[in-house]
């Protein structure tokens, strides 16, 4: 009896010293467990096995620490992960996902507050349109600036406060990888830290304690692991805005020798339909109408217009798998994976005709910025058992 009632004043103790995130897939709103002061204070864990009893290690938990005379002036924030593809057509992280584009209204403040961040004594607006095709993402600050913008959207999606740091997770080709990733790593790790700016009317101190960069399209894999262990070999497709890049895999391990980038992304298949169509029809549609049609939703166009979207987006689908063969990857003979943003384009494209081996379609845009999270989270974890 003594004992139960010791245990369970010690579970109270606990979960009144408890202010608990988890940084998971669902986005689950806080679990805050307050004090008889009705101040939240703290707990410090990695992978929240602390709590929970169960542990995961691709389920990272984020902390915050008050002071122990519970004054609620100030928060002192453990560190989050935060994975971000820096796409050419899209900026993803975990749960969010925006136009790569970004408008500079210098220091006059535009019309909108969406997408509207403050920086530098400059005005931006973040997600308009997408931008021009920049091969060296770090010839200017746009990415930075979209970088920023990702980060605010992504801390007031997990409902975290605007102060706290940040250690992002961040993603190059295997093409690119050992060329531009000391670049990229100190493009996007500044020596000015805190980063103070405003987005969309909320003031942001963010520091930036690190940046890791993980191939694209391997780390994605991460987030379904049972893919790497069912088949001795697959070839992983990544179809992003401007490039598809092709990796081998064999026994779990990316074979580095067969990578290989085509510059067949979505952008060129938008194109090619616009003028496509505004050849037949004289018709101008724009970015967005022709991306709901690839995507089977609804838009109000005429069915003439609709039967040469996906006349087109079969014919984008041919010519991708027949430039896949060219380069060397039989997939008549093994098994492809295929995710990133055009993955949906070709999932309702493909015919039985095509004759492919298997294929493994991963939906979810996002999917590379969840395993550059989970990436960082194991790498993380390895260093703390060294």
């Amino acid at each position: 009896m003594i004992a139960r009632h010791r245990r369970r004043r010690m579970l109270d103790k606990k979960k009144e010293h408890l202010y608990y995130t988890e940084n998971n897939l669902a986005g689950r709103k806080p679990l805050v467990y307050r004090t008889a002061g009705n101040f939240p204070a703290i707990f410090i864990s990695v992978t929240g096995k602390e709590i929970s009893g169960e542990g995961d290690l691709f389920s990272p938990a984020v902390y915050y620490r008050f002071p122990k005379d519970l004054k609620r002036k100030k928060v002192f924030p453990m560190s989050i992960i935060i994975g971000i593809d820096h796409g050419y057509y899209a900026i993803k992280t975990a749960h969010c996902s925006f136009p790569a584009g970004l408008t500079s209204y210098g220091e006059h403040e535009p019309y909108t507050r969406q997408g509207l961040l403050e920086f530098g004594g400059c005005f931006f607006v973040c997600g308009s349109g997408r931008q021009p095709i920049q091969r060296d993402k770090t010839v200017n600050d746009n990415y930075y600036l979209l970088t920023l913008a990702a980060i605010a959207k992504e801390i007031h999606q997990r409902g975290l406060p605007p102060e706290c740091s940040v250690r992002i997770a961040a993603g190059l080709p295997l093409t690119s990888f050992g060329r531009d990733k000391p670049k990229f790593k100190d493009y996007l790790l500044r020596s000015n830290q805190p980063v103070n700016y405003k987005f969309e009317g909320v003031e942001y101190s963010i520091t930036i304690e690190e940046v890791a960069i993980f191939p694209q399209g391997y780390a994605a894999l991460m987030t379904e692991t049972g893919l790497l262990q069912d088949e001795p070999s697959m070839l992983l497709m990544d179809l992003g805005g401007w490039t598809v890049d092709l990796m081998r895999i064999d026994n779990a391990i990316p074979a580095a020798d067969t990578a290989h980038s085509l510059e067949l992304g979505m952008i060129r298949c938008v194109d090619d339909i616009r003028e496509q169509v505004r050849r037949e029809t004289g018709l101008s549609l724009t970015d967005a109408q022709i991306e709901n049609m690839l995507a089977g939703q609804p838009c109000t166009v005429s069915d003439t217009v609709r039967d040469i979207v996906n006349k087109q987006g079969r014919k984008y689908t041919e010519h991708l798998l027949s430039a896949t063969m060219e380069a060397g990857f039989d997939l008549h003979a093994i098994p492809a994976v295929l995710l990133g943003g055009g993955a949906s384009v070709v999932s309702r494209h493909l015919s039985p005709k095509d004759g492919l081996c298997k294929t493994i379609f991963l939906l979810d845009d996002k999917v590379n910025a969840v395993g550059f999270e989970r990436a960082l989270a194991a790498v993380s974890r390895r260093k703390s058992e060294v």
